[in-house]
């Protein structure tokens, strides 16, 4: 019987139904069989068991009012994970899909994820079950209103930091910080991403993207290899994707797929980046349009199959479970050298296992994906000081960030005798941080 099987246990009987946040459990409390092997105080002291549940979990009613005046309500979260090495920080989402196992497994990976960057954040994650899609701006305006209204007792600037995430950009951010600025009548770093004019920082918007790429690249560069010369393949036309594909091509490699939720694209002279950006950030359009520009492209109804596509290089930038077992044998028998994740848990376990085995470079979001929540903490820090640094200045201090989780989750791998387990290295590089935090602190 493995040391650890009680916690799973636990957690099981606890969350029988919180499908997501059980898979993200499971995956992270394997990996530390071997340090609760090596630190028996651990166990005595209960830190595995703390730090599978919540400080506190937040849900409320959001109530707002349509365009045509009708009254509509959705469900908001707020999950506040471990503050054991700062305030909880992590982002908002929303979307269709939110509910309450997804906004505890994304609280749960965020504290891993945080403690990763060297920063001092703890975890948490929110959102709502709302959908921004075809909703007008004033719609949306009061709906951020209306969340925020609730949300505001809750955080602040020392105590919880929200972000943005899937649904929640520049438009959400402004008007949620504009709300929470109304209602308690001060001006603090409480959000992240908010506009350059209002505290925001430089290199945010592609923090994310850029900072997947520059783990890619020491991860390969430490493996005798690089982008340059790449076929490379990414899930997803958000945020993220747009700037890891800018970024891949900028260091030689050559982006030839992306997808939306209603299918994907595939260009195999190379995938022009202004037109994405023209048709999702400036029309907020679908990604099928595409090819009525660039009729070289061929566009596929239905996201899924975008992974047969073949390539060197696979970064699934969309969302949790949409690469699993059969899409991962798939890339693998195409020749894949390195998958590496720019969403949250977009692998499933059986996908991971697969790469494993075949010994492609693997890399969880929780390592690989931390620019986004590390520029959300420059962010933290230029507020604090009143001041802002340049882009370049954020962009350097970010590929540094992201170069040394490479080599600190490689190291952490190879001292626990699992050389490239780069998920079991972030995991354990993650939690030992917080678990020094929590012992200091007591029990609490």
């Amino acid at each position: 019987m493995a040391i650890l099987d009680y916690v799973k246990e636990a957690v099981r009987k606890r969350n029988p139904n919180d499908t997501e946040f059980l898979q993200a459990t499971d995956e992270v409390l394997m990996s530390l069989e071997k340090v609760a092997e090596k630190h028996p105080e651990y166990v005595e002291n209960g830190i595995f068991d703390r730090i599978i549940e919540p400080e506190r979990q937040i849900m409320f009613r959001v109530p707002w009012v349509d365009d045509h005046g009708k009254v509509q309500v959705n469900r908001g979260y707020r999950v506040e994970f471990n503050s054991a090495i700062g305030p909880y920080k992590g982002g908002l989402r929303f979307h269709p899909s939110v509910n309450l196992s997804i906004i505890k497994f994304l609280g749960f990976e965020q504290c891993f994820k945080n403690s990763l960057t060297g920063l001092p954040m703890g975890g948490g994650k929110g959102g709502s079950d709302f959908d921004p899609k075809g909703k007008s701006d004033g719609e949306i305006m009061r709906f951020c209103q209306s969340f925020m209204t609730e949300l505001y007792r809750h955080i602040g600037p020392n105590t919880d930091v929200p972000a943005g995430d899937i649904g929640v950009g520049g438009r959400e951010i402004g008007y949620l910080y504009g709300q929470y600025k109304r209602i308690r009548n001060e001006f603090t770093g409480v959000l992240t991403g908010k506009g350059l004019n209002w505290g925001g920082s430089l290199a945010r918007k592609e923090a994310t993207g850029y900072g997947l790429c520059y783990f890619t690249e020491a991860m390969l560069n430490d493996k005798g290899n690089s982008f340059k010369g790449k076929k490379v393949v990414i899930s997803g036309s958000g945020n993220v994707a747009i700037y890891a594909a800018e970024k891949a091509t900028q260091l030689g490699a050559t982006v030839i797929a992306m997808s939306d939720s209603n299918g994907y694209i595939v260009d195999n002279e190379g995938i022009d980046l202004d037109l994405v950006k023209e048709i999702k950030e400036v029309k907020r359009g679908r990604i099928k349009e595409y090819v009525d520009t660039r009729t070289s492209a061929v566009y596929t109804e239905g996201c899924k199959n975008i992974w047969n596509t073949p390539c060197d290089i696979a970064l699934p930038c969309a969302t949790q479970n949409e690469l699993d077992e059969a899409s991962a044998k798939t890339l693998v028998g195409n020749g894949v050298i390195a998958v590496c994740e720019g969403a949250n848990m977009p692998c499933t376990p059986e996908a991971i296992e697969i790469f494993q085995s075949n010994h492609v470079l693997y890399a969880p979001g929780k390592a690989s994906n931390a620019g986004g929540v590390a520029t959300s903490g420059l962010e933290m820090s230029q507020n604090s000081l009143r001041m802002s640094w340049t882009f370049e200045e954020v962009d350097q201090k970010l590929k540094t960030i992201m170069e040394n989780i490479y080599h600190t989750i490689a190291k952490t791998a190879k001292a626990y005798d699992m050389e490239d387990d780069f998920m079991a290295g972030a995991n354990i590089a993650g939690f030992e941080k917080i678990a020094v935090a929590m012992m200091e602190q007591g029990i609490v």
